[in-house]
């Protein structure tokens, strides 16, 4: 009783010994879902130093932290304009098939490969920088690994790293630190598939699952490159990465298919979902307006505020016929006669929509904050995937009978408004939807309580070594026992071959005699 006081005031009132923690986030929702973290270590008296480059498009300055920045070359509306870029590319392209899907996984490697490099250089040749960060002797370093560049920090440093999980098409995670993911249950990245796979999904699977250490190679192949030189020694970032103290990863079974964990893997899913507050009286009075009929919420993440116009006006007319009204976070083109019941917003407070009583359906395009919002909040969804992981995060929900999904390729206002009636009129959404949300919170301790303890865990024991499974030291041949496999067969293939002998030999011995019993 009194070790659980102890941990509840460590949890209350902050951090029996400070530490030093360097912070290299990636830009978007990545530093969306990480910063809660971040600033409740600061708010417990750690020394929390954020480094950012200046130009991006959510990442600043944030509470109870330092931050430092460095000069980048590109400015914040190049980021925006090609995202919008790849947006447009996105909805002609059609992954309807696994061919498709396995030609866009290609396809994602090649673009990701510069993409998550765009800042690392200006980082890590910054001398200045690097000394400062040097002189400060973190105690460890917590980044996202979807862009390598905090992982060469935190090794150029040589202090423990955590990693908040990434879904990178090549599945870093999974291969770097040496988790399981059986083929037969464990459905690999960017395949859509569930954990219960036919033949032929779990044979595209097992292909899929073997391709892992080369597509890792391609994807890192310039990042290898840039790593080598700061370290001045040859490496690759799944080696790097294969040294985490710790992996966080963004996810509970309440979503995720169940699959294996390694011990040093803490699961933080939901982690970033907070208690929804009251609407401001404009809002109230929007969302009260159609009755007893309710209201959707539409958004598509905290970077896509608009679609193509041909695409919009799908969106528009579906709205035009349904009783409900609808807040949108849209910035794009509006026609003329667009419908009365739908609200236009350059932001929206999502969190506090979906926990309105009077909400019936989320619109979304299935990322991992606004699905665990939806989740908390007990709110069937409506997905449209557009790009990473988001198609695989849409699977698992509508597996379990609480969305449905939609794709932006080849959407159209019967289609939508098909899907949209479905999952509003149809009871089962709701029922099924609100049992998941109990099972979601209804646990031992808070993700972010857990994400923070382990964070100062790994700050005062100078890491995690403990965890670390010796299957790191272990070459594929070992790792696979393929060695004692090849040894057991030599015994058998001796064994036969002594007994065939043996009996060949008897039975000459046998022959001999009866033929001369014969002679004489």
């Amino acid at each position: 009783m009194a070790g659980m006081w102890l941990l509840l005031s460590v949890f209350a009132f902050g951090s029996a010994e400070a530490g030093k923690l360097l912070v290299i986030p990636s830009d978007g929702s990545h530093w969306l879902g990480m910063k809660p973290i971040v600033e409740e270590l600061g708010r417990r008296g750690n020394q929390v130093v954020v480094v950012v480059p200046e130009a991006s498009m959510t990442m600043g300055p944030s509470e109870h932290t330092t931050t430092l920045t460095y000069p980048v070359n590109y400015t914040k509306a190049e980021l925006e304009a090609n995202l919008v870029d790849q947006l447009n590319t996105i909805v002609s392209i059609d992954i309807s098939t696994d061919l498709a899907k396995f030609q866009t996984f290609i396809i994602s490697l090649d673009i990701l490969q510069t993409f998550i490099l765009r800042s690392a250089e200006s980082l890590l040749f910054n001398k200045d920088l690097m000394k400062k960060l040097q002189d400060y002797n973190f105690d460890a370093i917590l980044t996202d690994p979807f862009e390598p560049v905090g992982a060469i920090v935190g090794e150029y440093l040589s202090i423990p790293a955590i990693y908040s999980q990434i879904n990178l098409p090549c599945g870093v995670d999974t291969l770097a630190s040496q988790c399981p993911a059986p083929a037969s249950y464990v459905p690999q990245r960017n395949t859509h598939f569930t954990d219960r796979m036919n033949l032929w999904q779990r044979s595209v699977n097992l292909f899929r699952g073997l391709l892992k250490p080369t597509a890792c190679r391609r994807l890192f192949t310039l990042a290898d490159e840039i790593a080598s030189r700061v370290l001045q020694r040859k490496t690759s970032m799944v080696e790097i990465m294969s040294r985490a103290a710790l992996w966080f990863m963004r996810f509970d079974f309440a979503f995720e298919f169940p699959r294996p964990l390694m011990p040093n893997m803490v699961m933080i899913g939901g982690m970033a979902t907070k208690k929804p507050k009251p609407l401001s009286q404009e809002l109230e009075e929007f969302v009260n307006g159609s009755g007893e009929h309710g209201f959707v919420v539409f958004t598509l993440g905290s970077l896509v505020s608009q679609l193509p116009e041909a695409k919009a006006r799908e969106f528009f007319e579906a709205f035009r016929q349904i009783p409900q009204r609808v807040l949108w976070r849209y910035t794009g083109p509006v026609p003329e006669n667009a419908p009365k019941n739908v609200k236009l917003m350059k932001w929206l407070p999502q969190n506090d929509l979906l926990g309105h009583p009077k909400v019936k359906a989320f619109i979304t395009h299935g990322g991992s904050h606004g699905i665990y919002e939806g989740i908390c909040n007990g709110v069937p969804m409506l997905m449209l995937p557009l790009f990473g992981d988001q198609g695989d995060n849409v699977q698992r929900l509508v597996s379990r009978g609480v969305a449905e999904t939609l794709s932006i390729y080849d959407l159209t206002a019967e289609k939508l408004l098909v899907a949209l009636r479905k999952v509003i009129n149809d009871k089962s959404y709701k029922e099924k939807m609100t049992e998941l949300s109990a099972i979601h919170r209804d646990r031992p301790i808070e993700p972010l309580d857990l994400a923070v303890f382990w964070t100062e865990f790994v700050m005062r024991h100078k890491g995690a070594a403990h965890l670390r499974p010796a299957a790191h030291e272990l070459n594929w041949i070992q790792y696979h026992s393929l060695d004692v496999i090849g040894f057991l067969l030599l015994i058998l293939v001796t064994g036969i071959f002594v007994t065939v002998k043996s009996c060949m030999f008897c039975f000459r011995k046998c022959f001999k005699k009866t033929q001369k019993k014969k002679r004489e």
